[in-house]
């Protein structure tokens, strides 16, 4: 998956007001502690980020 991905998907789940604000904000356990941005900036794999979103927001199956 690719950043530009991610992006798109947090955006048609959050909102494309919401997503950048929530990515800068909330805190990951499956991120050991940190936010998207902060795993992003880190090398944190966007599949990996995706699916420690995807947990944390209770998504269904199909969206992983």
């Amino acid at each position: 998956m690719r950043e530009a991905e991610l992006w798109s998907r947090l955006e048609s789940h959050l909102g494309s007001g919401y997503a950048l604000v929530w990515a800068e904000q909330v805190v990951l356990a499956d991120l050991q502690g940190r936010t998207v941005c902060e795993a992003l900036h880190d090398g944190v794999g966007c599949k990996t980020i995706w699916r420690a979103v995807w947990a944390h927001l209770e998504l269904p199956a199909r969206e992983r």
